[in-house]
């Protein structure tokens, strides 16, 4: 499917959707705790399906309503799955199943799209191993599809969390290994992340310490309730409806946003202010009026999935804009880097890579076609550009937008967006 995405400006008001990271870690903890938990207004993509689909492979009972999910607990004991399990695109549910199967008496293999099967994990699969379980990539290049043979045992690894999901894998599966278990971290990459998977940890009551993200110490044989949570808003979903209202210069009301929320792409709301957009914040209540904009240096270590739509936010920003610190974007369901780069530059932008990041000048996007590469955050950001060009922008592969946003479009069109859907 195609999508083109005109000149329009962005306004009224929007309900973001619920957050992919706090959905998938519900459902993994969930599945891991004792009895019968209920997760409200949690997000529906296939992602979020992709970990339903593995947390019933292990053996959890999930009812789905409208507004809800239920889900019968495994008490810390993991099945064996029948079958091969598929993540899917889903990153984060293929790493925190990995630990999840390490939990297992016996084995259990993943695989995923090709985007998965192209993702290395080699920092995972040591950190599993030296905790007692067997983690084997079946090509032997640290990519999937991986067989993992239980039990963990607790013990002591180090972790090179390339991607904060290796680090947050083990905390989520750790407590409930036999014995304690001692974790370095060599090298920790969006580091918010790791937060938003320890606020799970503590408002579930596990036990564990931490030395300045440094190293971890988690006691095992640890066991949880089930419990009752609602699933906050995704802040990087919001994500491109700030940038649609920076860049079209209208305003634009975001709601259901906490921003005392551990979501590390928040964040995206100061940058934006420090760009010259207008963004005021009451309670759950965001509100981003487009002005003029001018360009700076931003780390985005700490918020990688917002490289693409920042990236299209200085497109139209005064000056230079330079992205940086943020290499891990290269490892995502694409070299993000490189295909904003490529895409945006057909477009008419001055822009340039650099080994961690880009740098952009002003520019005058034009219409063109343009190509996804089945990656919904290249998607949905190209469709925000649209919105600003001088011409209409088609993209390619825009039912990927289907792994974490899959009401993207509608809600882009009923914020003033004209985005048309085109069958290929």
């Amino acid at each position: 499917m195609r999508y083109i995405s005109n000149a329009s400006e962005a306004g009224g008001t929007v309900v973001i959707p619920g957050s992919k990271s706090h959905t998938i870690r519900a459902l993994v903890l969930a599945a891991l705790a004792s009895g019968e938990s209920r997760i409200k207004s949690p997000l529906d993509s296939s992602d979020t399906r992709s970990c339903l689909d593995m947390i019933r492979a292990f053996g959890a009972e999930v009812v789905e309503h409208d507004a809800c999910w239920t889900v019968r607990g495994l008490g810390g004991t993991v099945g064996v799955p029948d079958n091969v399990i598929d993540t899917g695109n889903s990153g984060t549910s293929l790493y925190f199943g990995m630990s999840m199967a390490a939990l297992a008496d016996g084995s259990t293999v993943f695989t995923g799209d090709h985007q998965i099967r192209n993702r290395p994990a080699d920092g995972l699969i040591e950190a599993i191993r030296n905790l007692g379980a067997e983690a084997i990539s079946t090509r032997g290049n640290g990519k999937a599809p991986f067989v993992i043979t239980g039990k963990m045992t607790g013990g002591r690894a180090r972790v090179e969390a390339v991607t904060s999901q290796y680090l947050s894998s083990i905390l989520i599966s750790s407590p409930f290994a036999v014995g304690d278990s001692s974790i370095e971290v060599g090298l920790l990459n969006e580091k918010p992340y790791v937060d938003i998977t320890l606020s799970w940890l503590d408002r579930l009551g596990i036990k564990y310490e931490n030395h300045d993200y440094r190293k971890f110490t988690i006691p095992g044989s640890q066991r949880i309730s089930a419990f009752e949570e609602s699933i906050a808003a995704d802040f990087s979903s919001a994500t491109f409806f700030m940038v649609a209202a920076a860049v079209t210069g209208g305003e634009l009301m975001l709601r259901g946003l906490d921003f005392n929320d551990s979501q590390g792409d928040r964040e995206v709301a100061d940058i934006l202010r420090a760009m010259g957009a207008r963004v005021e914040v009451d309670g759950l209540t965001c509100v981003v009026k487009g002005g003029e904009l001018k360009g700076g240096e931003f780390d985005l270590n700490a918020i990688p999935d917002a490289l693409p739509a920042l990236s299209v936010a200085a497109c139209f920003a005064e000056g230079e804009t330079r992205l940086v610190n943020v290499p891990q974007a290269r490892l995502k369901e694409t070299d993000r880097i490189a295909v904003m780069c490529r895409e945006l530059a057909k477009l008419g932008a001055d822009i340039s890579e650099r080994p961690d990041g880009l740098i952009i000048k002003r520019s005058a996007l034009s219409g063109g076609l343009v190509d996804g590469h089945h990656d919904h955050r290249i998607v949905m950001s190209l469709a925000v550009a649209g919105m600003a060009a001088q011409g209409p922008v088609e993209i390619s592969t825009a039912e990927a937008v289907a792994v974490t946003f899959p009401t993207f479009r509608e809600l882009m069109n009923s914020a003033g967006g004209r985005i048309t859907l085109q069958e290929d």
